[in-house]
């Protein structure tokens, strides 16, 4: 090798690793908490010494926002669309319930429970969503929601059937926090959950593993041709949504005492897709704002009109689809990056 081609290898390999060096720096300023986010906890933290009479109201947000946030990882970053996201949130929540009637009544070990069978469902039926275009994908996640709503409804000597799964109590928290009839620690209970999913969400979302996944939505044959193994990774994140879905399943089931056929209902889909466009995609926190929105709006319009409120919430949503899509999806990619767009510049 001559003097050149010797000095032409030095300069390249310096040139890659001062890539390298600033593609960390970039990564670690992207995962870094910003000033919003911490706003917003602080605030769901307040909302608790100051609306006492809310603690139901706030624990289903919570509970929302935590099935919202784990379908974003998949429509957000992957790019699937999913109709029947209620399949592993009911999973979940018969999984917790079964498991708090005949075996254990402790919480968490619940959660972790749903969280595996939930987890387990999404893993075998990730693999059907790797066929076809959007359009198959799309139907074919309505066809495993609707298929295990039929089947929690037939085997009613496991799920009750019709009548749901009922006659389960839960045991204090970690054998520290009994449950009140005012909601109160069933929030505190579901907020502490939504946190630790949210970080460790947000952690897979703002890694490299998080931008390979918006490779594979932005271009599935490019990502590929760059070495990134889509399908594998859509099996993980479907795996890891799954997940996540089956634990808000199973707060729901908790807080509740009571699993009915509902949880798998197709409607639970359309819900949390209507959170998903009220708040944006792709940067997590959109099941958060939207949760809060939609179950506000639909709380309000519930108790004005309450036989015509599924109106006025497709109404909202027509006008945001037609109106305001476009405006909130550049605010929903504005405001991560304005924040923190001195840091890049420096």
């Amino acid at each position: 090798m001559t003097m050149v081609q010797q000095e032409a290898l030095v300069s390249r390999q310096s040139s890659d690793a001062a890539a390298e060096g600033r593609a960390v720096r970039l990564m670690k300023r992207r995962s870094r908490i910003r000033i919003y986010e911490i706003v917003i906890w602080l605030a769901a933290v307040a909302a608790y010494f100051l609306l006492p009479s809310k603690m139901l109201i706030l624990t289903e947000i919570a509970i929302l926002a935590l099935f919202a946030v784990s379908l974003d990882l998949v429509l957000g970053f992957a790019g699937i669309v999913s109709l029947g996201h209620a399949a592993f949130f009911g999973v979940g929540a018969y999984a917790a319930g079964l498991l708090a009637l005949h075996y254990t009544a402790e919480p968490v070990i619940g959660l972790f429970v749903a969280a595996l069978v939930a987890g387990l469902l999404g893993f075998l039926t990730s693999f059907l969503i790797l066929r076809g275009s959007d359009l198959t994908r799309l139907m074919t996640t309505l066809g495993i929601g609707l298929m295990m709503a039929e089947v929690a409804n037939q085997m009613a000597w496991l799920t009750g059937g019709a009548d749901g799964l009922s006659g389960f109590s839960l045991n204090p928290i970690l054998g520290l926090f009994e449950f009140d009839l005012y909601g109160k620690t069933g929030y505190l209970y579901c907020l502490a959950v939504l946190f630790v999913g949210m970080m460790i969400m947000r952690r897979i979302a703002f890694s490299p593993f998080g931008l390979s996944l918006k490779a594979i939505k932005s271009n599935p044959m490019r990502a590929g041709m760059i070495s990134v193994p889509a399908r594998k990774r859509v099996v993980v994140v479907y795996t890891i949504a799954a997940m996540f879905a089956g634990i808000a399943g199973a707060l729901l089931a908790q807080t509740t005492s009571f699993v009915s056929p509902d949880v798998l209902a197709f409607h639970r889909s359309a819900d949390v897709l209507m959170v998903l466009t009220i708040g944006g995609t792709g940067y997590l926190y959109g099941g958060v704002f939207g949760a809060v929105l939609f179950t506000l709006v639909k709380d309000a319009l519930s108790v004005v009109t309450p036989q015509y409120w599924m109106f006025w919430i497709g109404l909202i949503l027509v006008v945001l689809v037609l109106i305001g899509r476009e405006r909130l999806n550049r605010w929903a990619a504005y405001l991560p990056e304005r924040l923190s767009g001195k840091e890049r510049e420096q």
